[in-house]
């Protein structure tokens, strides 16, 4: 599925039906007087939350949306019928903006959460509502009322517990395709990942969290160099980073003063994401050498104030004692702040 996490939009109310003008005919009723129904309402246009989206894909070719209008009223007093509401679904974690002020309109996080964007025009009133002692033929009545419109820009920040931060090539994607059902692109160069990818990792009996693999980091990323600062904001709102670390042939230069470098990138970005719990992850442990460097660089880590564990997504080793320290750390986080908006699945 193709990645669109940016849409711009023009949305529009449905109008009001037009009031109608009539009068009654009928047999054996003389003068019968004024009998327009009034129009009906204009449809309103919602957004909603859906779980089932991760990407704005869906909007990404409708440009123009409308709810539908209001039904003109007819004789005999029968009222026109209210337009039909439309119902916009976005992914978890969708920015709303006003394109033209660029107002914070919504921030939609929450599952199944909706939100009111644009209200129907009211429908205007038949000749019927005009009927007075003094005008006993009325033949004014009332257009409806436009919808409201306004140009939207939506923007998707993803909504997971976890984010792997590292390097290209760190082994981002192998581990999310190892304890999750997601299946990203995996190969030996770097920037195999181009979007972000969601996996949900279940542990215990009944619990899980959602794991998002950041397409790779490097030096001046918060300024656009690799991908740039377009993945970087999907990061925002985990609660825990799991650095990765590789110390095969495949990464270049010191390993501490890559990793540095990697968390000078995120300060830079945003100077909280500096702040939120880290792990270090040492990964390919498979690899005979990499084990052997690991072992004599895991003390400068933890010198630092990191807790640090070593992994082989090959072999599987690590993996599940991996899963229940980052479930123990997440439901302390969580434990110290009980407003904390994210939670559990399950």
């Amino acid at each position: 599925m193709k990645f669109i996490d940016e849409v711009n939009i023009n949305v529009k109310a449905g109008d009001g039906g037009r009031g109608c003008l009539s009068f009654l005919r009928e047999k054996y009723v003389p003068l019968g007087g004024p009998d327009g129904g009034d129009g009906g309402r204009g449809g309103d246009v919602l957004l909603e939350v859906d779980t089932a989206l991760t990407t704005l894909l869906d909007l990404r070719y409708k440009h123009h949306l409308k709810a539908k209008n209001g039904i003109p009223g007819m004789g005999k007093n029968k009222h026109g019928k209210s337009g039909e509401h439309l119902v916009i679904k976005v992914p978890p974690g969708t920015l709303v903006y006003d394109e033209e002020t660029g107002e914070l309109l919504a921030d939609l996080t929450k599952v199944d959460q909706g939100f009111l964007l644009l209200k129907g025009g009211q429908g205007g009133r038949g000749n019927a509502r005009f009927l007075s002692s003094t005008n006993r033929a009325p033949r004014h009545t009332q257009p409806g009322m436009p919808g409201e419109e306004r140009i939207l820009r939506l923007q998707l920040k993803l909504l997971a517990d976890v984010g792997l931060v590292g390097l290209p090539n760190a082994g981002k994607s192998t581990l999310i395709s190892c304890i999750s059902a997601a299946r990203p692109k995996i190969a030996d160069y770097p920037f195999t990942t181009l979007v972000p990818n969601l996996g949900v990792v279940k542990h215990g009996d009944f619990r899980s969290f959602v794991m998002a693999d950041i397409p790779g980091l490097i030096e001046g990323a918060s300024d656009g160099h690799g991908l740039g600062v377009r993945f970087l904001r999907h990061i925002e709102r985990t609660d825990l980073f799991l650095h990765l670390v590789d110390l095969s042939y495949l990464q270049e230069g010191d390993p501490i003063e890559n990793f540095e470098k990697i968390n000078h990138e995120l300060e830079r970005f945003k100077q909280e994401l500096s702040e939120r719990p880290m792990l270090v992850v040492f990964t390919k442990q498979d690899i005979t050498e990499v084990r052997e460097e690991t072992e004599k660089i895991r003390a400068e880590f933890e010198q630092r104030g990191f807790k640090t564990f070593a992994i082989s997504a090959v072999t599987r080793e690590g993996l599940p004692e991996l899963v229940t320290i980052i479930a123990s750390e997440l439901d302390r986080m969580r434990q110290a702040d009980p407003l904390d908006s994210s939670s559990d699945e399950g």
